[in-house]
């Protein structure tokens, strides 16, 4: 039998290439990359010890942080090896969409970015990140996390049908594929429904009580408190879709939390850096400092700060009043019963901010925080001690 022709051979690759990419079309299960991402997102896949997900750290039924119980009284998460603790407080993957990508403004100030640090420029980069991090999913290498996709047929199809037939040919491409599906993912409504009372008190259809009107006064007041001076991303107060941040970065004085360093083993001569540990910053004066995070569910969100240092958002208020008020009661910690601690980094404090607003009695600090509950998603509001 004679040989093939060049020109018949490649029709036969053709319609080789043809007939499969057909065939997944029809077999496959009709992934769009959200489904994918949706998929990707709850599989412990991902994790070495296959026990640990995107979910287990996100979870949706917590507002998409982590409230799984752990000897750091949740200031860190647990890794998959249901052992290792990390160092910082999980932010919440709610409305982390609609973070701007790490940049530097007109003012030269450093915005936007995921994690505390902004050290991923946008959600796909930080889609990325967990899977090869030693103490959260622990997977040695993206080659690996390749094999484990391929050697599971359903994900091997969508890949090829969503992405390219020949994608696994590349370890990289696989990798992207990954995480553009993840943060395609995390780009839908679920994560930011902006469905809250606040949100419906915009629209007509919820009546404020007294006491969250008087909290709503207090927040946007530039006279007594300075809250909206870091956490309104519109410059004008009861805008529409307004996540409650600016994304820029400060060093508010939190202090270190000893008992998550405790729980982690850290070196007692650790200091987290905050923003000066990102890759692409140098400068001294941003040490210490940590992206202003949503206010979007602080409500059921604790434990608060970068580390987890405060288990109650009222404590978080009152960590804020000590900065104007020179009462002896609004110096101590009323978690600790005992003074404030001293902050982690004591350079570049954002007294400016800090120090603009006036004292706050009981009566107002309960206000506002009822204001901040009007903020939390119609689906948590259940969690609302």
């Amino acid at each position: 039998m004679k040989s093939l022709s060049s020109s018949m051979r490649r029709f036969i690759k053709t319609l080789s290439v043809f007939l499969i990419t057909t065939n997944l079309y029809a077999q496959a299960t009709i992934f769009t990359k959200e489904k994918l991402g949706e998929q990707l997102f709850f599989d412990p896949i991902l994790s070495l010890s296959k026990t640990q997900s995107c979910a287990g750290c996100h979870d949706p039924s917590a507002a998409f942080i982590d409230k799984r119980p752990n000897i750091s009284n949740g200031a860190g998460s647990l890794g998959h090896d249901n052992l290792s603790i990390g160092d910082r407080n999980t932010p919440s993957a709610a409305y982390a969409n609609q973070i701007p990508e790490f940049h530097i403004n007109a003012k030269g100030e450093y915005v936007g970015g995921l994690f505390w640090d902004g050290r991923e420029r946008n959600l796909q980069g930080q889609a990325g990140g967990p899977p090869l991090n030693p103490i959260e999913m622990g997977m040695t290498s993206k080659e690996e996390i390749a094999l484990r996709l391929e050697a599971n047929a359903a994900y091997k199809e969508a890949f090829q049908h969503l992405f390219d037939v020949r994608v696994f040919d590349s370890v990289e491409k696989v990798y992207e594929a990954l995480k553009e599906s993840i943060a395609a993912f995390e780009n839908t409504a679920l994560f930011s429904p902006f469905d809250s009372k606040y949100d419906l008190y915009l629209k007509g259809d919820y009546n404020l009580s007294e006491q969250e009107e008087l909290g709503m006064t207090l927040f946007f007041s530039k006279q007594f408190t300075n809250c909206n001076a870091c956490h309104l991303l519109n410059k004008r107060p009861l805008a529409k879709n307004e996540t409650f941040s600016d994304y820029r970065y400060h060093n508010i004085g939190v202090p270190k939390n000893k008992a998550l360093r405790l729980a982690n083993k850290s070196t007692g001569d650790y200091i987290d850096v905050g923003l000066l540990a990102h890759q692409d910053v140098s400068d001294e004066s941003q040490k210490g400092k940590f992206k202003t995070p949503s206010l979007r569910n602080v409500a059921v969100s604790s434990p608060y700060m970068h580390n987890g240092v405060f288990q109650e958002l009222k404590t978080v208020v009152a960590f804020y009043n000590q900065y104007n008020s020179k009462k002896p009661e609004n110096k101590i910690n009323p978690e600790t019963n005992s003074p404030w601690e001293q902050p982690e980094v004591s350079d570049n404090l954002a007294l400016d901010e800090l120090s603009r607003g006036s004292a706050l009695d009981e009566q107002r600090i309960n206000a506002l925080l009822a204001f901040l509950a009007l903020l939390t998603d119609k689906r948590y509001e259940h969690l609302i001690n």
